[in-house]
């Protein structure tokens, strides 16, 4: 689905609205990240034709330099409690199938909506690899073995932004554990937590992490809760309710 609604408003948090649903981890199902589209808001001009130029003097830049999430896959290995993560590139010819096969698994696809033949997951994944690199697809590799699939975007180019008041360089998180051997087992907020201080050390631009969970993914709401994310608002999205949640810079770098 795509978020086309142009009624670009704030979202504002009604005092009289419910805390984030969901207080504590039952561990029931799996920690599932919906796939709202990243991919259909354009660049304006002006930052299409600088990103160009960026490009044609690669010789002198670094890639990172030229890069609008600073390199995801160069941000290396960080150690866990769980293990040590890192956000892998994907590989499409190599890890289609296993992705596919998350896709299918009935407690994804409920968030996901992309279960099917391996030709729809493909259009989704290459969608982001061939796109201007707003949105970059991750497998989570924790102790070397593939269990996650991430998607780290820029939410101030994202529609999402139509929906809240968005900040220069906010970066947003998709997620979903695709081992069912990882769920119910705290792993997601000790793995988002990572990732999360992960963008701040490697984006120093960038001053909140961002998250838009349907309300009714209890697991996943607790699980960004869990890792630091506010709930800041409910907002109605195309498709779904969502919780909208933000971790802080400044918030966690005084605490």
């Amino acid at each position: 689905m795509s978020l086309t609604d142009t009624g670009a408003a704030e979202v504002q948090h009604d005092p009289g609205a419910p805390d984030c649903p969901g207080s504590a981890d039952t561990g029931a199902s799996a920690l599932l990240w919906d796939s709202e589209e990243t991919l259909d808001l354009r660049l304006p001009a002006e930052l299409t034709a600088l990103r160009a130029a960026m490009t044609d003097q690669a010789t002198s830049t670094s890639p990172r330099d030229a890069d609008l999430l600073d390199g995801v896959h160069a941000w290396g290995p960080t150690p866990t409690p769980a293990g040590t993560f890192e956000l892998a590139p994907l590989r499409l010819d190599h890890d289609l199938p296993l992705i596919q096969g998350w896709m299918n698994d009935p407690a994804v696809a409920e968030f996901w909506e992309l279960a099917g033949p391996p030709d729809r997951t493909e259009r989704h994944l290459r969608a982001q690899l061939d796109g201007d690199g707003r949105s970059v697809p991750c497998l989570g590799m924790l102790d070397g073995t593939a269990m996650s699939y991430w998607e780290i975007y820029r939410a101030d180019l994202d529609p999402l932004a139509r929906f809240y008041r968005a900040r220069p360089h906010d970066t947003g998180i998709h997620l979903l554990i695709g081992d069912a051997a990882h769920r119910g087992r705290g792993i997601g907020s000790v793995l988002l937590t990572a990732v999360a201080e992960l963008v701040m050390e490697r984006r120093r631009a960038c001053t909140r992490v961002v998250a838009e969970p349907d309300m009714r993914n209890t697991p996943s709401v607790t699980a960004f809760g869990k890792a630091g994310f506010q709930c800041r608002a409910e907002v109605d999205l195309p498709g779904k309710r969502a919780v909208l949640m933000i971790r802080d810079r400044v918030r966690h770098e005084l605490s």
